[in-house]
């Protein structure tokens, strides 16, 4: 780890009190900074805060800076991932928050950035109110979360455990100026040999456990009226990113339907069957959505006046289950060998994707919701099923949770609205969830 805590800081005197005496986290501080965030990355239009790049890098300067201010040490790994820790009364595992602060192309202000100001809140409170907490709570500032700037997921959490390959290091060029991922790595402070080497920078000795606080980024929570929410898990997937249905060009007044290999009745045929089999298994108690976010003909060839000879299309199925996505698979797998023998048409789905489903911590789960009664804050226990950082936490055996917070308007895009005071209740639910024993260590 590179020590960057020595700069010069404001003067803070020392906590005196280990008790929870009436306090609370200090949300003026997150508002000002998600202000300066907005004010620095932003434009008429959205927030660009590019992976490794100018926009990130501004919103880890300003979150080190108010960590310094707030007597906090200061740290980057090898993947330039930012830790801050306040100490606590005991050595030892550290209890994590934190989330990314890159952005997609002309995003929110709060996607990630949420999960990091929430932290602060929490630490300024505490100093405010003299309160040491049993541990150390670290805030992690996690570098290049969005996939849309380098084509590789989860690039800072999985830097911090040494899973980056030299491959992804060598070849994975940034979007828009071509910059490969080891150099941009190495520009923002990190070093990349040592992730060639898969030296991992975290590990249970040294993280308690990890919570990651987020933005919904579906309208769950403004459906259902409540501020925040308790993440069960995050959904593992399959997905069919290139499929394509091939049938035959034919003219749309001239051919009659029983010679016709209509490749766009075929894909919306396969498209109705996959949604009933998905209510069928909801109804039935399974955790699942099934999604053809692309569908299209080839402009080229297809017309208005054509039967569709060829369409391609993606899909994309979710759950908290491996037997779930089993059972899609061969739902999948059987409407296509049907439609394809009754329309006479050829399906080509082209290479599968995965990934795991990433279970939160029981134990963490519980304290959230306890916490969440006693302070009165309405909280939904939910899944979530897009990915975040925290799935690399939890599946490299560290106790992990994620709190969402409302959010209308959806996400990766200009318009996301979390309202403060919803945010304001995840810091009050972290600042006393924090002051807890840490679980043991196995």
């Amino acid at each position: 780890m590179t020590d960057i805590s020595r700069e010069p800081v404001t003067e803070i005197p020392p906590p005196t009190s280990t008790r929870p005496n009436a306090f609370s986290p200090d949300v003026a501080l997150a508002e000002r900074l998600f202000d300066e965030l907005r004010a620095r990355t932003g434009s008429e239009r959205g927030i660009t805060r590019a992976s490794y790049g100018l926009g990130e890098q501004i919103a880890h300067d300003i979150v080190r800076r108010e960590a310094l201010r707030l007597g906090m040490e200061c740290e980057l790994d090898a993947g330039a991932n930012l830790t801050m820790t306040m100490r606590g009364q005991q050595r030892g595992p550290a209890l994590f928050l934190g989330s990314h602060l890159d952005s997609v192309p002309l995003g929110g202000n709060y996607d990630g950035a949420a999960g990091v100001l929430v932290g602060l809140a929490v630490v300024s409170g505490y100093r405010a109110a003299r309160i040491v907490p049993p541990h150390d709570i670290t805030i992690l500032a996690i570098r290049a979360e969005e996939s849309t700037w380098f084509p590789a997921s989860y690039i800072g959490s999985r830097a911090a455990f040494g899973e980056l390959t030299a491959e992804e290091l060598d070849r994975t060029e940034r979007a828009g100026d071509g910059l490969r991922l080891g150099a941009a790595i190495d520009a923002a402070g990190g070093d990349s040999a040592v992730l060639r080497r898969g030296e991992a920078q975290l590990g249970r000795e040294r993280v308690g456990l990890f919570i990651e606080t987020h933005i919904e980024q579906a309208p769950v929570l403004v459906d259902e009226e409540k501020p925040l929410g308790i993440v069960t898990g995050i959904r593992g997937s399959f997905r069919h990113r290139h499929a394509a249905c091939v049938g035959s060009y034919a003219h749309s007044g001239a051919t009659p339907r029983a010679s016709r290999q209509d490749a766009a009745l075929a894909v919306a045929q396969l498209i109705v069957r996959l949604d009933e089999a998905w209510t069928r298994l909801e109804d039935a108690g399974h955790d699942l959505t099934v999604t053809f976010g692309q569908i299209a003909t080839d402009p080229n060839e297809a017309a208005f006046s054509k039967v569709a000879g060829s369409v391609t299309f993606s899909a994309d199925f979710r759950s908290q289950s491996l037997a779930t996505l089993d059972l899609m698979r061969a739902e999948l797998a059987a409407a296509v060998a049907d439609i394809a023998k009754a329309r006479a048409v050829r399906f080509e789905l082209g290479p599968e994707t995965s990934s795991q489903p990433a279970l939160m911590d029981t134990g963490i789960m519980s304290g959230l919701k306890d916490i969440a009664a006693e302070l009165g804050i309405p909280a939904l226990v939910m899944p979530c099923g897009a990915g975040h950082d925290a799935a690399v936490f939890a599946r490299n055996g560290i106790p992990t949770g994620m709190i969402f917070v409302r959010n209308r308007n959806g996400s990766h895009n200009p318009d996301e609205a979390m309202e403060i005071a919803d945010f304001a209740e995840a810091a009050r639910l972290l600042s006393a969830f924090c002051l807890r024993d840490l679980p043991a260590a196995p």
